[in-house]
């Protein structure tokens, strides 16, 4: 029985069997058990395919269990069928991997909401995190509603008055953000790590690791477990700072990736490569996965919170299973996660005035916007390229040396006349066009691929920065409401002050993040186009060698 369903994102399909979808398009469900994370069904356009089950949200109609895909239970938390129990668009799925069950831990953190006793976490901006305290954690106290201060909402007839975010689907609500900017976010006891923000020369900036490190990613291999019903790819994992490798699969990528958006709010994680629905051993998605995946660690090892997480650590050192598992469910029970995340940053003393701050997020805001669009118009024309360089160019060459080979067999029909070695040049110079097309056809795996790589890896980055502005606009807007609060004696200027203090705090880290974006950028991209004018030189190159040769064969003629 087919069932309804909404594009919550946009996918571009790369396989016959898959289908591409927009965000907010109507699209029918065949079979909703189709194959793992993928479901079979047709898009308003009357394409029948695969997509993937992260990207839409089934629409259900009520049933006597009075639930429904979107329906917010009586408490008021989200009904466990949301959407918004979906992590973002995640090209790398959920845990339904095609490698889902074995030995090395029970995918306990299958869903996206995870009760660890203390806490239910439901997914923020971006898929981040917030926790709903259920329990009295030793580790944790709530501020009493009758407290003041700066950092704290009072309980009196002037406090708590700044209106709440009545969209709770916000990413500003779900992130807890709004919850930490007004006071009400949990201090804990003890908060055992910490990450600074100083100012550079351009702004704030996050303090770089000290201990910098790179990781490599290789040898994917095949293997077979439970007498070869599994089979899944293995990767070779080897950090510089201990020499030792690991050996990960997908899933680990994706469960640390799902870690890592759970607990950092204002960070932009960049996106893992994409699931593919079938072909999944062949050798060119195999050695497309590979370059994706050393793209995506480059980018962790060098940001300079990311590459200190712990949950990152043990994913990158752990080669016991035990001891895997054991991290695994540390990682999960992290209590320092989305609002939280924020009471562990350390920011400068320097002031900043907000209408400064908000004036230069608008500015990122623009470029970001200009960028992914530019990427996306250079990803399709690269891509086009790439189909020209497998077919029409590869054809066009081998069209015209066919015609110079029938040129030269034509010559060779009147023997008396046939001039061998005029003959046997034409149809050397048809061969070597025959070549320069082959040329053409494995030219993008040395430039094209590599910058698509980059290019989706951009795509990714810049796809979360809405989401965590939106959390910085959120931000402004609370300080904005407190102060006018203030002014009209509806709240204490102690009040409003806390909420202007825990604003910059979040201004400080989205600032952070922009500039860590911008110095990624300019070295990705110089990078990027050094690499590929080098392979076009190189390439261009060859073909000159081969025709300088060809033009040869008729001096001595």
């Amino acid at each position: 029985m087919s069932v309804k369903a909404v594009a919550l994102y946009t996918f571009l399909s790369e396989n016959k069997e898959e289908i591409s979808i927009q965000e907010n398009e109507e699209l029918t469900i065949f079979d909703e058990n189709s194959l793992d994370g993928w479901y079979l069904g047709e898009n308003s356009r009357g394409e029948r395919g695969l997509f993937p089950k992260t990207y839409v949200e089934v629409v259900r109609t009520r049933s006597n269990s009075n639930v429904t895909d979107c329906s917010i239970s009586p408490e008021g938390s989200l009904g466990n069928d949301s959407p918004y129990f979906s992590s973002t668009p995640n090209t790398s799925g959920q845990i339904n991997d095609e490698d889902y069950y074995d030995d090395w831990d029970d995918w306990d953190d299958g869903s996206t909401v995870v009760d660890d006793g203390d806490h239910i976490r439901t997914p923020g901006a971006n898929g981040y995190a917030h926790q709903t305290p259920t329990s009295n954690n030793p580790n944790v106290h709530y501020r009493a509603k009758s407290v003041s201060g700066p950092d704290s909402m009072s309980g009196s007839r002037k406090g708590s008055m700044v209106g709440r975010n009545l969209n709770r689907f916000s990413s500003f609500v779900r992130s807890g953000v709004e919850a930490f900017v007004l006071g009400d976010v949990p201090m804990m006891a003890k908060i055992a790590e910490s990450y600074t923000i100083e100012m550079g020369p351009l702004g704030p900036k996050w303090k770089e690791n000290p201990n910098p490190f790179i990781c490599s990613i290789e040898d994917p291999t095949k293997q077979t477990k439970f007498k070869g019903i599994k089979t899944y790819i293995s990767y070779r994992v080897t950090p510089s700072h201990t020499g030792r490798p690991v050996y990960r699969r997908y899933k680990h990528f994706d469960w640390l990736y799902n870690r890592l958006l759970n607990k950092f709010t204002v960070i932009s994680v960049p996106h893992l490569p994409e699931k593919q629905a079938t072909g999944r051993f062949e050798e060119d998605f195999i050695e497309k996965r590979k370059r994706r995946l050393i793209l995506w660690m480059n980018h962790m090892t060098s940001h300079p919170v990311l590459s200190q997480y712990e949950g990152f650590e043990h994913f990158l050192m752990c080669a016991d299973d035990k001891q895997w598992k054991l991290g695994k469910r540390r990682a999960e029970k992290d209590e320092m996660v989305g609002a939280h995340f924020m009471l562990t940053l350390q920011i400068p003393n320097e002031h900043q005035d907000l209408q400064d701050v908000e004036e230069r997020v608008d500015n990122f805001k623009t470029f970001a916007k200009k960028m992914d669009d530019s990427v996306m118009q250079l990803t399709n024309v690269a891509s086009e390229l790439v189909r020209k360089h497998l077919g029409g160019f590869r054809k066009e060459f081998q069209r015209l040396g066919n015609a110079f080979q029938s040129i030269s067999q034509a010559f060779m029909l009147d023997p008396p006349h046939r001039s061998d070695g005029l003959n046997n040049a034409i149809s050397h110079t048809g061969r070597t066009y025959e070549n320069i097309g082959e040329l053409f056809a494995e030219q993008p795996k040395y430039d094209l691929f590599q910058m698509l790589d980059k290019l989706s890896l951009y795509q990714g980055l810049l796809a979360n920065f809405p989401d965590i502005i939106h959390l910085q606009k959120g931000a402004f807007a609370k300080v904005k409401e407190s102060q006018r609060m203030s002014d009209e004696g509806k709240m204490d200027q102690g009040e409003a002050d806390g909420i202007r203090k825990r604003c910059r705090t979040v201004g400080f880290a989205l600032q952070a993040e922009m500039s860590h974006f911008h110095e990624r950028r300019e070295v990705d991209f110089k990078d990027m186009m050094q690499a590929y004018l080098k392979e076009q030189i190189a390439f261009y190159q060859r073909v000159v060698q081969q025709l300088e040769r060809t033009l040869r064969m008729y001096d001595s003629l």
